[in-house]
């Protein structure tokens, strides 16, 4: 009695672990191939039901002008679910060659794909035997993930059209030394075009002269202010002129990297300086001078 028992209690835990382990893969349902010529109309064309169990012993065929289409609803278990992956692949055993599709999948599980003759590669459209078309479905988790041939596919060529050159394969390997080629640098603008803008600048002195004049400019003042200053007022014109002398440099020979140190000197003799002879420029005014 008592083994009777164990056995029955064995077969039933055995059958629930065989339950489990059904439940926990993945799978599809309501599948169907599907192919369609061109200008058919609807209904016209092949339609087959696929079953994850058993694949099609009859070859599909897919024409020149034709397109293929399958839907299924992908599972897990007996749940409808979105997998991490679902694609068609695509086998010729013959010449070692494969080729994947994904499926299109909504959250509902609702996946379909659809192809033609320009969606192969022209190396499976030169194939002499039917290809194997599986059916591929794998995620994340404990899920055992499904791969199992749907059905076998042959492609008919239109004797008219000739078949697209195979693609050289691209081959990694070493490549030809590369020898770089320097921009030249940047030459300084002609020199007719340089001494006119020279010329046409220099022609504004005299201008400038006239109108300082002209203001109440006067140069009497210029003695006092070099007694009670004079290291400011020389540093301060020292350091004008020498940052125009770094600009012709700049413009004639320097580079960059030479101007802006040169740049960062003179200009703070010049602020400080400036700053220095400004004051005593401000001190005479006050004392009535101009």
């Amino acid at each position: 009695m008592r083994l009777t028992n164990l056995l029955s209690q064995t077969a039933l835990l055995v059958s629930a672990l065989h339950s489990t382990a059904l439940a926990a893969s993945w799978t599809f349902a309501d599948g169907s191939v599907n192919v369609a010529a061109k200008g058919a109309g609807v209904g016209g064309g092949l339609k087959e039901q696929l079953t994850p169990s058993t694949a099609l012993t009859t070859p599909v065929k897919l024409g020149a002008a034709d397109s293929l289409k399958i839907t299924l609803t992908t599972q897990d278990g007996k749940t409808a679910k979105r997998p991490h992956q679902a694609f068609l692949l695509l086998q010729d055993s013959s010449k070692k060659l494969d080729v994947s599709y994904p499926f299109s999948v909504k959250e509902s599980g609702k996946a379909k794909v659809e192809l033609t003759h320009k969606d192969l590669p022209s190396q499976l459209l030169r194939s002499t035997t039917p290809l194997s078309a599986s059916i591929v479905i794998a995620s994340f988790g404990s899920s055992a993930g499904y791969n199992s041939e749907a059905f076998p596919l042959t492609i008919e060529l239109d004797p008219n059209v000739p078949l697209p050159a195979a693609e050289t394969p691209e081959r990694y390997g070493k490549l030809p030394e590369i020898h770089h080629i320097f921009r030249p640098h940047p030459k300084s603008p002609n020199v007719a075009i340089s001494g006119f803008f020279l010329l046409a600048t220099l022609g504004t002195l005299p201008a400038l002269l006239g109108v300082w004049l002209y203001l109440g400019g006067n140069v009497n003042h210029l003695s006092k202010a070099l007694s009670d200053a004079p290291l400011s007022h020389a540093l301060f014109l020292g350091s004008v002129i020498g940052i125009e002398g770094v600009f012709f440099l700049y413009y004639t020979a320097w580079n960059l990297f030479q101007a802006l140190p040169a740049l960062g000197v003179l200009g703070v003799v010049a602020f400080f300086s400036g700053s220095r002879a400004l004051t005593e420029v401000q001190e005479r005014r006050l004392a009535g001078l101009r």
